[in-house]
């Protein structure tokens, strides 16, 4: 997959503003659990956000989504506040719901 553009970060951020989490990192950090909680939401969504309940320090949570985005081979769209944004292109082109600009 390409390296997104700020362009496409941007369209992207604003397609997440209405999604809730698909997952929540707490005080045990990256599981197992999570990673494929993570992967499956992707092949169903493309785009999901994941919401850090315990991580305070934005330097740790930017840590634990670059990992999670190289576990999950997706693609760190930002990370704002205690949320990150995950994007990953479904296998399949025709059931693709997101075309980036």
């Amino acid at each position: 997959m390409m390296p997104l553009n700020s362009k496409q970060k941007k369209y992207l951020r604003g397609l997440a503003h209405k999604l809730t989490p698909s997952a929540y990192v707490g005080h045990k950090g990256l599981t197992e659990n999570l990673v494929a909680e993570v992967d499956t939401a992707l092949n169903a969504h493309e785009l999901v956000k994941i919401r850090f309940n315990d991580f305070k320090k934005s330097d740790t949570k930017k840590e634990l989504m670059e990992i999670l985005s190289q576990q999950t081979a997706s693609q760190l769209v930002g990370l704002i506040g205690h949320m990150g944004l995950l994007f990953r292109f479904r296998t399949d082109e025709a059931k693709r719901e997101i075309n980036l600009p």
